[in-house]
C-alpha cells in the first residue's frame, strides 16, 4: 500500500518526467496485455511485471494500464517473444537468451558466458550505446526492448551428484538457458531448455541430472535442494541476467511520446527494484538451503579453465558465421575490457578486501 501511495505522489510523476494531471487531461486511455515468462510463485520475476504495471498506471492516472498474465495463462513460457512479435500480445517479459534459436543475437539481451556483470551490463545498455545496438536487432523481429531487470551474478546450479572435475560433466542432463548450454555441450553436457514451470518435475523423475536456475531465492522456492543437494558457484554462464520488455514494434511507435517515456521511466524502476530485491533475499535464502543440507561447491579449476578457452572459440565462430552476433559481440567486448581494467582497481579490489576482511574475521573468533 506505501508503494502504491508513493508512486500516485508526485515523487513518481517527477521521476518519469512528465504531470499526471496533464496525461489524464491529454491522453488516451489504453489498456495492453503484458505476458510473463514466468510464475506467479517467482515474485521476483513475475514481481517485475506487476511493478511495472502498478508505477505505470500510477503516472498516467490509470490511462495507461497493463493486465499482466503469467507464463501459459496466454502464451507458453518459451513462446513470449513470439506472441509479442506477431501481436497476439503488446508486451511480454522473458528472458532473450530464450530465443537464441532464431539468432544466437538474442542473447546479448540476457547475457553470455563470461559476461559483464549486472553493473557493466546497465552501463553498457544505457550509456555506451548497448540497447540502441540490441533494438537495431529486435526490429528486425518486430520488437522493442526495454531492459526488464537483472538477477545479479547467478549460482552454478543443482546438481544430483558431486562435480570433481570436467570428466563428470561427461553425458550429464541439465537444464541451462541461452549459450551457456553452447558451452557446457562442448564439454560433454547434454542441454535442455525449460520454463520455470517443467523443471522440477523433470528433476525429479531423472529427466534431468543437474539444473540452473537463477539463485538461492527462487532456487528455494522451486525445490531443487530436495532432489539434487550439490549446489555450484560461480554460474560462469550468467555474470548477470538481464530480463527484457518485448513490445511489439508497432505498438511502441503507435504510443504518444509522453506515454514512450513513461514506460520507458517505470521500466527502469521494475528492473531497479527486482535486483535491489534479489540482493536482500539470496543471502538469507543460502542460510536456509544451508542450514537445510545443501551442500555448497565451487565449481573445479579445470571447468573454468576449459570453458573460457571453448567460450573465446565460441565467440570466433559465432562472430564468423552470423554478422548480427559479430556486430554486437565486438562492442560488448570492447565496452567490457575497458570496464574490467577500472573495476579490478576498484570495485573488485575494495569487494576483495572486505571479504578477506570478513574471513580474518571468522579465523580469529
Amino acid at each position: 500500500m506505501q508503494r502504491r501511495l508513493f508512486l500516485k505522489g508526485a515523487g513518481a510523476g517527477a521521476a518519469a518526467g512528465i504531470a499526471s494531471p496533464a496525461i489524464a487531461q491529454s491522453m488516451p486511455s489504453i489498456t495492453w496485455r503484458l505476458a510473463s515468462s514466468y510464475p506467479k510463485s517467482l515474485d521476483t520475476l513475475y514481481g517485475a511485471c506487476t511493478y511495472l504495471s502498478e508505477a505505470l498506471s500510477a503516472v498516467t492516472d490509470g490511462r495507461f494500464k497493463l493486465q499482466v498474465f503469467a507464463a501459459g495463462e496466454i502464451v507458453p513460457a518459451l513462446q513470449v517473444a513470439d506472441a509479442v512479435s506477431n501481436g497476439t500480445v503488446e508486451m511480454g517479459h522473458s528472458g532473450s537468451y530464450f530465443y537464441i534459436g532464431k539468432d544466437t543475437a538474442f542473447a546479448f539481451g540476457t547475457v553470455i558466458p563470461w559476461g559483464p556483470n549486472s553493473r557493466q551490463m546497465q552501463a553498457w545498455l544505457f550509456q555506451a550505446g548497448g540497447l540502441e545496438l540490441l533494438n537495431e536487432f529486435y526490429a528486425k523481429f518486430n520488437l522493442y526492448n526495454l531492459p526488464g531487470g537483472n538477477t545479479g551474478s547467478q549460482m552454478g546450479g543443482w546438481f544430483r551428484k558431486e562435480i570433481k572435475s570436467a570428466a563428470d560433466l561427461q553425458g550429464l542432463k541439465m537444464r541451462i538457458g541461452g549459450l551457456g548450454g553452447n558451452v557446457l555441450q562442448k564439454m560433454g553436457v547434454v542441454p535442455q531448455q525449460l520454463g520455470a514451470g517443467d523443471i522440477y518435475p523433470a528433476l525429479e523423475r531423472g529427466v534431468l541430472d543437474a539444473v540452473e536456475f537463477v539463485g538461492p531465492y527462487d532456487d528455494e522456492k522451486l525445490g531443487f535442494a530436495k532432489v539434487a543437494p550439490y549446489y555450484y558457484y560461480p554460474g560462469f554462464w550468467d555474470g548477470s541476467a538481464e530480463l527484457s520488455f518485448f513490445i511489439n514494434l508497432e505498438k511502441w511507435n503507435s504510443l504518444p511520446p509522453a506515454y514512450q517515456r513513461a514506460l520507458k521511466t517505470c521500466a527502469m524502476a521494475a528492473g531497479h527494484d527486482m535486483q535491489a530485491k534479489y540482493d536482500m533475499l539470496n543471502p538469507v535464502a543460502l542460510k536456509r538451503l544451508l542450514a537445510g543440507g545443501a551442500q555448497l561447491r565451487p565449481l573445479p579449476n579445470d571447468i573454468l579453465k576449459a570453458s573460457y578457452k571453448i567460450t573465446r572459440d565460441l565467440y570466433a565462430e559465432m562472430s564468423a558465421a552470423n554478422p548480427n552476433f559479430k556486430k554486437i559481440y565486438d562492442h560488448l567486448w570492447a565496452f567490457q575490457q575497458d570496464s574490467l581494467r577500472y573495476w579490478a582497481i576498484s570495485d573488485f579490489s575494495y569487494d576483495y578486501m572486505s571479504v578477506s576482511a570478513l574471513q580474518q574475521r571468522w579465523a580469529d573468533g
